[in-house]
């Protein structure tokens, strides 16, 4: 090991179970391709269908790079329940739109969104409505592409919009975990994730790397403006979610707030992550290495407890750590998941600052004053869109005829 620095250890990034890729070959079904600005679209005709005939796009979530869909596709197909085959034999035409930068500006991807649903309309033969919407991030990139598209007048002929563990109200990162990456002494996959456009734009609190401060960004200042502008939802279809988190208020009972989640040796000996505690001057996470010598404390004021709050999984701490010991580090791995998008962020029914917001149960009153039609949350807490038949046949239930 060099002498002069630690090893990089930011060759990775933090993604869901439709992102990770699995070992062996994905074997995917005969499919059209569509060119569409800032991304690109893969069209998997219904049974039966000789054209687009009742056409479903569904975009893709964040993280690093472009788009790779043979992987969403094998998420959505082979991960628990094969929802597109479930849909291709109900004749829904299967429409996966990818970006070809995931971690760029929503408001730029939100383009590819509006060029596939204004194909689907134009190549569709006969006249069923369109369903559009999207997985994580993709849900939200759906949602700002069809409020454009009614704020210019274009008819989308969209009736149903639907998002899956999206973050409505934003979403949450340890930010000693984004801390971390600009720790590393080397520019890395994992810091230009953790400060990319998308990131700053979706994540409830946000760890500046130029400053060190802790806060909103302004990206997501801008865009929360700019989907305001444009009244925040499109009106016209019908508009469902689906969280991964439950509604009961039943959160990871096993992450304790102000536990070590995880505390690294050997290199950048000492670092440690705590899960997320109330208070101010709370301490996330205690950062060192050697080379070059360093050490840093990120400490947060008036959080609630987001690291064990009701919502939909990320294995952050556990990435982290299997990234270390592939690099010579010793882990001390207390907590493996975390909540990245809590249910009430997913099902858009109240704000995450807050500590009652987060656990109190969502119930027939709060439904009645979410910005969403109808929605449903996992009965059990499941990662962060995961496919389960549960969410999947709810969604499909819900479809136009």
């Amino acid at each position: 090991m060099s002498e002069t620095a630690e090893p990089n250890v930011g060759s990775f990034s933090i993604g869901g179970p439709l992102t990770a890729e699995r070992a062996g070959t994905i074997e995917v079904p005969e499919h059209d391709e569509w060119p569409l600005p800032n991304g690109f679209a893969w069209i998997f005709r219904g049974e039966g269908n000789s054209s687009i005939t009742r056409p479903m796009i569904m975009a893709d979530g964040f993280n690093l790079g472009r788009s790779k869909l043979d992987v969403l596709y094998d998420g959505l197909e082979n991960n628990g329940y094969p929802f597109i085959s479930k849909l291709r034999r109900r004749g829904r035409d299967v429409i996966l739109l990818g970006f070809e930068e995931r971690s760029a500006s929503i408001l730029d991807n939100a383009k590819a969104a509006e060029a596939a649903i204004m194909r689907a309309t134009a190549e569709q033969q006969g006249d069923a409505p369109l369903v559009v919407g999207g997985f994580s991030m993709g849900g939200i990139v759906t949602r700002y592409a069809l409020a454009r598209l009614e704020e210019q007048r274009v008819n989308h002929r969209t009736a149903l919009y639907f998002s899956y563990d999206s973050p409505h109200r934003g979403a949450s990162i340890p930010v000693g975990v984004q801390a971390f990456s600009h720790f590393i002494p080397f520019p890395n996959d994992f810091a230009r994730q953790m400060d990319s456009p998308a990131a700053r734009q979706m994540l409830w609190q946000h760890y500046d790397k130029d400053t060190g401060k802790i806060g909103i960004a302004p990206e997501r200042t801008e865009f929360l403006a700019a989907l305001e502008r444009l009244g925040g939802w499109p009106m016209i279809p019908r508009k469902i979610a689906v969280a991964n988190g439950r509604a009961d208020g039943t959160g990871l009972p096993d992450v304790t707030p102000g536990e070590t989640a995880l505390r690294i040796e050997r290199i950048y000996p000492g670092t440690t992550f705590y899960t997320q505690a109330q208070g101010d001057d709370t301490t996330a996470a205690c950062l060192n290495r050697r080379f070059p010598k360093a050490e840093k404390t990120i400490t947060t004021d008036g959080f609630p407890e987001l690291d064990g709050a009701p919502g939909g999984t990320l294995h952050t701490y556990k990435i982290l750590a299997d990234t270390l010991e592939k690099l010579g580090g010793k882990a001390d791995l207390r907590h493996e998941n975390v909540c990245f998008v809590p249910s009430v962020s997913a099902v858009a029914v109240r704000d995450i600052d807050k500590q009652e917001h987060l656990y109190r149960s969502i119930g027939e009153a709060e439904a009645e004053e979410s910005e969403l039609d109808s929605f449903l949350c996992s009965t059990t807490t499941t990662a962060h869109t995961a496919i389960t038949e549960q969410l999947c046949t709810w969604i499909m239930d819900q479809l136009p005829h």
